[in-house]
């Protein structure tokens, strides 16, 4: 695995890929049903959970609404308490801006605190091509960092490693970085845990400057806030000189009563505790204190084209739980790699066509159908976002996008199934043929006693390949109704 995402296949062809991987799969399933289980247990203890998530969306709703009047109340009130603020169009904006603050300073190396959204525009990649060295902090984060990895979950980034595998990251990988892990490190979780914090506190003490993102940004008083768990990000707020936070503009919340609601909601949804650790939370410049130098940059990178799309848009009220990672059967077997962007899973598939748009790229086109629309993510999702409608409602978009395109096998059985059910005399016939398939072997079972086909030839391997097929009636309804008439349907 390489450490970008570019260039790499279409779900579909990604995910068979992994689907192969038998340690990845018993990596995920291990992690995804202990986190399932923690969630589980700390929500059944609030009797106004779901009060709570349709608080939390109504709160997210209005503020989305009106995002404009909020941004500009967020910016005054940074300003005033003495931080920097910019306007990131996109990811290339939010770049030049980290890179021209550590440039102004003479900063070759920057520590981080863990933050989607500067992984979203690939900031390490864009310092290192100006010669700044930028460092993960987060334990997770510097595993997939050391490893020359990916990030394949929202929260737990190396949920597809495990201990042995990130042992032998730390022992061949830690010393190029900074200080080496022991000799004797086994995968011992605590011994991998000490290596980690001796290595890291080397990197907090000599840091210059650090890079974070926000959890939230509280407009009413321009506070921004990061919720962690291991205290790496209290260290980066707190110990360099210069501090930059690349926010995201759907982060915002209106006032500091809002954010109580969202930090009930954040870390049962996340991590399924009842509190997180740490929460971190920084408003400008104090003198004397921390950061005496602070820059905000409040991103866009595709933010207003979700916001334009009325129904879609509230996919901008997520919180990044990562909680539809944890339910979704389809995520459990092939991880987060399969979708192609540091946000994987259902949330992944809906936010990423809605950022870059659809119609141009097979990698975001094929994400809305990387689902069974089952309902899990839409039901755990703590701030109540219909992720199924908004799969299928993504589905009509990439389908709109191609109409004028070569039709592909899917449209073609459409359009024969229009045509065979648009006349009854046509109807007719394909119920007799149906008829005929159904009297064929039977060699797979389905729950219900029915039977089905376990191989059609071309093109109907295509789906006998990887799906069931229930065997047709041998007999249609209209061949039973002229059989046995009204008079048996009424003694029924």
């Amino acid at each position: 695995m390489g450490a970008t995402f570019v260039g790499m296949p279409p779900f579909p062809e990604a995910a068979r890929t992994a689907l192969a991987d038998t340690r990845l799969r018993r990596n995920l399933g291990h992690a995804t049903a202990t986190i399932r289980a923690k969630r589980a247990a700390v929500v059944a203890e609030l009797d106004d959970w779901e009060d709570l998530r349709r608080q939390a969306a109504a709160v997210k709703d209005e503020t989305l609404t009106h995002l404009d009047e909020h941004l500009l109340t967020l910016e005054a009130a940074l300003t005033e308490r003495g931080a920097i603020v910019h306007w990131a169009r996109d990811a290339a904006d939010a770049c030049a801006v980290v890179a021209e603050v550590a440039r102004a300073h003479g900063i070759d190396e920057v520590v981080k605190v863990k933050s989607m959204a500067t992984q979203e525009i690939g900031l390490n990649e864009a310092l290192a091509a100006r010669g700044i060295a930028a460092w993960e902090t987060d334990l997770a984060e510097l595993i997939v960092q050391l490893g020359d990895d990916l990030p394949s979950h929202i929260l737990v980034p190396a949920i597809h490693r495990g201990r042995s595998e990130i042992r032998e990251i730390f022992r061949t990988r830690m010393a190029a970085a900074g200080r080496p892990a022991p000799d004797d490190l086994t995968d011992d979780p605590a011994a991998l845990a000490g290596a980690a914090r001796l290595h890291l506190r080397e990197k907090f003490l000599a840091a210059r400057m650090a890079v974070s993102g926000a959890n939230f940004a509280v407009a009413e008083t321009g506070t921004l806030v990061v919720v962690e768990s291991e205290g790496n990000g209290r260290m980066c707020l707190t110990l360099p000189e210069v501090l930059v936070s690349v926010v995201g503009i759907e982060k915002v919340v209106p006032t500091y009563a809002d954010l109580d609601l969202f930090l009930r909601l954040l870390p049962r949804s996340s991590t399924g505790e009842r509190m997180n650790p740490y929460t971190s939370t920084w408003a400008g410049v104090t003198p004397g204190d921390g950061p005496q130098e602070v820059h905000v940059v409040l991103l866009d990178n595709g933010r207003t084209r979700a916001l334009a799309d009325e129904y879609a848009r509230q996919v901008l009220r997520c919180i990044r739980c990562s909680a539809c990672l944890n339910v979704c059967p389809v995520y459990e077997r092939v991880g987060g790699h399969a979708y192609g962007s540091v946000y994987p899973g259902p949330i992944g598939a809906i936010l990423n066509p809605l950022l870059k748009g659809v119609g141009s790229d097979p990698v975001t086109d094929s994400l809305p159908y990387a689902s069974t629309l089952c309902g899990a993510c839409g039901d755990v999702c703590p701030v109540a976002i219909d992720i199924p409608g908004i799969l299928v409602h993504e589905r009509v978009k990439v389908v709109d996008a191609h109409r004028g395109d070569r039709p592909k096998a899917e449209a073609l059985a459409m359009r024969a199934a229009a045509w065979g059910l648009g006349e009854a005399g046509r109807m007719a016939l394909g119920e007799k043929v149906s008829g005929l398939v159904g009297r064929l072997p039977r060699r797979r079972g389905m729950p219900g006693g029915r039977g089905a086909l376990s191989w059609l030839p071309f093109p109907g391997s295509r789906w006998t390949g990887a799906r069931d097929l229930p065997t047709p009636p041998v007999e249609s309804f209209r061949a039973w109704w002229r059989r046995a008439g009204r008079d048996e349907e009424v003694r029924r």
